[in-house]
C-alpha cells in the first residue's frame, strides 16, 4: 500500500532522471543506515545487512530494479509501468519452478497466460505511441524484482534490509551520470520523503514477506500499485490511460484477483483437510 504513491512522488519532484534516481536511492540508503544502526543498539538481534552470496544477489538485483524502474517512469505511461509490473508474478512463478521445484498449478498456469495476453495488448499500444522502450524497462523491473524475491525464499534468510542497501549501486550510477549533466530537481523534498520514508518501508515488507509467504504470493501485493498508482497519478496530473492499456490492465487485475481468491479458497481447504478431527 506504501508502494502506491511512489510514482506520483516521482513525477511531483519535477526532475531529471539520474538526479531523481540519485535523490531517491541516496536518501533510501541513509534512511536504511540509520534504521539498522538504532535497531542494532537496541538488539543484538538485529538482521544482517547483506547475508552472505545471496545477500549480494538480492541486492544486486534490486539495485538493478531500482535503475530501470525510475528510467521507465519517464519513458512510458504510469498505467503502462504499473500494469507491466504487475506481470511480476509470472515471472516469480516462472522462477520459483524452475529453480525452487514449486511447479505451478494448473490455475497459475492460466492466470499466466490471461496475464501474458494482457501485457501484449498494452505492448502493441505502446508500439505505435513511442512508449515501447519504457515498457521493456518496466519489464525489466519487474523481473528483476521477481528473481531477488525468488532468492530471497530460497536462502531463508532475512533480506529487509539487503533490498535497501541494494540501492548504492544505483545511487553510484547517478552520481556518476549526475556529474557529468548536473543536478536538476525542481522540488526535492518530494522525492526526499520517497526515499527517506516511503521506499524503506515499502521495500523493507516486500523483501521480509518472502520468509513466510510464497514468491508468487508476495508479487501479488503489487497489484495494489497495479490499482491505485493510475488513479493517484490521474487525479493529481490529469494522465488518462490510453483504451488498449486499460483494455490490457483489466485483463490483468481481473486474472490476479480470480488467482488471489482461487489461492485464498484453496489455502482454507487444506487448513480444514488437516485440522484434527474429533470422533463422534
Amino acid at each position: 500500500m506504501t508502494l502506491t504513491v511512489d510514482i506520483p512522488l516521482i513525477r511531483l519532484a519535477n526532475g531529471e532522471p539520474w538526479s531523481i534516481l540519485l535523490t531517491r536511492t541516496g536518501t533510501t540508503f541513509l534512511a536504511a543506515l540509520v534504521i539498522w544502526s538504532i535497531w542494532r543498539l537496541a538488539s543484538p538481534r538485529a538482521p544482517q545487512l547483506v547475508p552472505g552470496r545471496a545477500g549480494l544477489a538480492v541486492a544486486a538485483l534490486y539495485g538493478l530494479g531500482s535503475i530501470t524502474f525510475v528510467s521507465a517512469v519517464f519513458n512510458t505511461s504510469t498505467a503502462n509501468l504499473v500494469f507491466i509490473l504487475a506481470f511480476n508474478p509470472v515471472f516469480s512463478a516462472l522462477l520459483s519452478w524452475l529453480f525452487l521445484g514449486e511447479r505451478p498449478r494448473p490455475a497459475t498456469f492460466i492466470c499466466m497466460g490471461a496475464m501474458i495476453v494482457g501485457v501484449g495488448i498494452i505492448v502493441s499500444d505502446s508500439m505505435g505511441a513511442g512508449h515501447l522502450f519504457g515498457d521493456l524497462l518496466a519489464m525489466s523491473s519487474a523481473l528483476s524484482i521477481a528473481a531477488a524475491i525468488t532468492i530471497s525464499r530460497s536462502s531463508g534468510k532475512d533480506m529487509g534490509f539487503t533490498s535497501l542497501i541494494g540501492v548504492l549501486l544505483p545511487c553510484l550510477v547517478a552520481l556518476f551520470m549526475v556529474s557529468k549533466t548536473g543536478y536538476q530537481v525542481a522540488e526535492p523534498w518530494w522525492i526526499i520523503f520517497n526515499g527517506a520514508v516511503v521506499m524503506p518501508i515499502s521495500f523493507f515488507c516486500l523483501a521480509a514477506a518472502p520468509r513466510y509467504i510464497s514468491g508468487p504470493e508476495v508479487s501479488m501485493f503489487y497489484l495494489l500499485e497495479t490499482v491505485l498508482a493510475p488513479v493517484w497519478v490521474w487525479m493529481v496530473f490529469d494522465e488518462v490511460p490510453s483504451g488498449r492499456s486499460l483494455t490490457g490492465g483489466a485483463i490483468l487485475i481481473v486474472a490476479l484477483v480470480a488467482h488471489s481468491l482461487w489461492q485464498l479458497h484453496e489455502g482454507r481447504r487444506r487448513r480444514a483437510a488437516l485440522a484434527p478431527r474429533h470422533p463422534a
